[in-house]
């Protein structure tokens, strides 16, 4: 089953179980995938589904720093559930290590040797670790790796 065929399906299975936030958080879900297509006129595949994931995670985490540093705990609680929601329909995070051997074998692939090939080395790693790691961190080792 397609990741968006199962956020359907659990939309479906929290309506019949009266599961009031849960439902609320997949119906963001759907929502944010469903303007996604809109906006391109085109039906999302994993991948496309993947990447609004990634992004509400993003947004998630901005927002839940943001809410504990205002000593705002009922809207942290609430953006915490939903920072679980959406990263429970995530692929299995990449290990530190296999991050970097990654990243190692995309710049040997591609013979990078300049912050020039960032880009390059971004663009390529994208579709192998969207989901799995956190594209800024991701940035930050290829810049790294890079400069040295």
């Amino acid at each position: 089953m397609s990741l968006k065929g199962r956020i359907q399906e659990d939309v479906k299975s929290a309506m019949r179980a009266h599961e009031r936030e849960r439902l609320a958080a997949l119906r963001l879900i759907t929502a944010a995938i469903k303007q996604k297509e809109v906006d391109g006129r085109t039906e999302l595949g994993d991948a496309q589904v993947l990447a609004v994931l990634d992004k509400m995670v993003k947004q998630r985490r901005e927002s839940l720093e943001q809410y504990n540093q205002a000593g705002r705990d009922d809207l942290a609680a609430k953006e915490q559930f939903e920072l679980d929601l959406i990263q429970a329909y995530l692929p299995e995070p990449l290990a530190e290590d296999e991050l970097d051997n990654l990243i190692r074998s995309t710049i040997a692939e591609l013979g990078a040797s300049s912050m020039r090939d960032m880009g390059a080395v971004m663009s390529a790693l994208r579709g192998q670790v969207q989901g799995r790691a956190d594209m800024k961190a991701v940035s930050q080792a290829v810049r790294t790796r890079l400069a040295s």
